[in-house]
């Protein structure tokens, strides 16, 4: 069922055209959607801060969280201090929104809330309701300007800089918006943005992000790491719960791992059965998900980092831009 979608939104899959009138209808209710904010007919709200919103049209992993992770490090660097909020996807806690912390249950705020509050040293706040979570950012974190990891389409927060991220091998699929395809909006909201940003693959247009892989880290003792060529040659079991498990497992291929997949669906919330299930290692998973494997480590599991690397010629944009929104 996993790779399900993948074949009808990527694959040519017939069932895609039976979908198509469902899609017809997904994207005229995405446009009004979208006019009556344009109209002022659907009320959005102006935060005093900055806000720069990092998103998709597509439905599925392109690189967002590396992305903010990056972007945030560039704006500390720049003199800012930049908060993040995010959704909070798979978080199952009783209350939104919610400050997050490197110690945060990600059971409870989600797992990448955990991983940004762990990674980027900023204030991070989940919760749903995007306005909600930036005024609490606004009222309780001394920041002076707010990143929005996903919300390409809570139109609800107003935003000064619109950050697209593209799948570069995927792209935009079959172009169909959901269930036909897997697009959350029309391609046509793509020459709206103010940045498009293409994660790998041989794509066209836009700047370009690729991921850098870091040591391997050990989930029972975090001290203890290894290089990927270390594992060379060797079979592993990898273990991908993200949007694009894809991309990862193709990652380790590409340093030549021999790879034994397992995809999980997007913030699986990996269980004490999972776990036993897995062979005895090497098993390599993602950072987002080892947040939620910690109450289960063994000495055979590690998980992998990856940074984002960006063309040289983007931040000079971003710099340009930022100022433009600063001074405006």
């Amino acid at each position: 069922m996993i790779h399900f979608p993948e074949s009808v939104w990527y694959g040519g899959h017939p069932l895609s055209h039976l979908l198509l009138p469902m899609s017809w209808l997904f994207c005229a209710a995405v446009r009004l959607r979208r006019l009556g904010y344009r109209r002022g007919w659907l009320r959005s709200r102006h935060l005093p801060l900055p806000v720069i919103v990092v998103g998709n049209l597509t439905v599925g992993g392109t690189g967002k969280t590396p992305f903010v992770l990056w972007l945030t490090g560039f704006l500390r660097r720049k003199g800012y201090r930049p908060g993040i909020l995010t959704r909070g996807y798979g978080g199952g806690g009783s209350r939104w929104p919610i400050p997050v912390t490197k110690n945060s249950d990600p059971f409870e705020v989600g797992d990448e809330p955990v991983l940004l509050a762990r990674r980027s040293g900023c204030p991070v706040v989940a919760g749903p309701d995007r306005v909600a979570a930036a005024e609490m950012l606004v009222a309780g974190c001394e920041c002076d300007m707010i990143v929005s990891d996903d919300g390409l389409q809570h139109y609800r927060l107003r935003r000064d800089l619109e950050i697209l991220m593209v799948d570069g091998t995927r792209g935009f699929g079959n172009g169909r918006c959901l269930p036909a395809g897997p697009l959350r909006e029309p391609v046509s909201r793509s020459r709206e943005v103010d940045l498009i940003l293409r994660t790998g693959g041989q794509c066209e247009g836009g700047h370009r992000m690729r991921l850098a892989p870091g040591r391997l880290v050990n989930l029972g003792d975090p001290q203890v790491t290894r290089s990927l060529r270390e594992l060379r040659g060797q079979r592993v079991t990898a273990v991908a719960g993200i949007g694009n498990p894809g991309r990862f497992f193709g990652l380790l291929l590409g340093h030549g791992l021999q790879v034994s997949e397992r995809p999980y669906p997007d913030h699986h919330p990996f269980a004490r059965e999972d776990v036993a299930s897995w062979p005895p290692g090497p098993v390599v998973m993602t950072e987002k998900d080892a947040v939620k494997c910690l109450g289960h480590a063994r000495s055979d599991l590690w998980y992998l980092p990856v940074d984002a690397r960006v063309q040289h010629g983007l931040e000079r944009l971003l710099a340009d831009k930022l100022k433009g929104i600063v001074d405006g």
